[in-house]
């Protein structure tokens, strides 16, 4: 597909961002976790210091995709990273090329910011994704277990803190 362009995200992208989100969940079947409102949208990534970013990816004024990306940091590297929190193309345009435009932009951006690696996360199940990630030449990581601290366990961590 030649006509496809991938830009920042704007606050007009707001709604469709948060249609992106809600299919990608359903894909996930995870409907039941998306929180996210257009105002925790604004707030984060439309907010005068955003700390995350994102990208439409479009054909023509069709919107096709989004991307949702930060930086993180390796102190073993001494150099930030890229890490993609989110991608999602919709069923009608999967195979056109809007998946692989967007990990190359996001590539870019990595590149361009000197950042020392590019990782996301995918569902072991998701075989059609992986694949896709293999045919890129990226690599899983196995020997890492990924935790998540979320709810009441997050809070009762939090208040030893004080």
């Amino acid at each position: 597909m030649s006509d496809l362009l991938i830009r920042p995200a704007t606050i007009a992208d707001t709604e469709q961002i948060l249609r992106f989100i809600r299919d990608l969940a359903i894909y996930e079947n995870a409907e039941h976790e998306v929180l996210a409102t257009p105002e925790h949208v604004h707030r984060t990534l439309f907010c005068a210091q955003p700390a995350v970013y994102g990208l439409m990816c479009m054909s023509g004024d069709q919107p096709l995709g989004f991307a949702v990306y930060f930086f993180n940091y390796s102190t073993w590297q001494g150099r930030h990273g890229l890490y993609l929190e989110d991608l999602y193309v919709s069923p009608d345009s999967r195979g056109q090329g809007a998946g692989k435009a967007l990990l190359a932009h996001l590539a870019r951006i990595a590149v361009e910011r000197d950042c020392g690696r590019f990782e996301w996360s995918v569902l072991d199940w998701n075989a059609p994704s992986i694949a896709f990630y293999d045919s890129l030449g990226a690599e899983p990581q196995n020997e890492w277990i990924r935790y998540r601290l979320t709810g009441q366990a997050l809070q009762k961590l939090a208040l030893q803190a004080q």
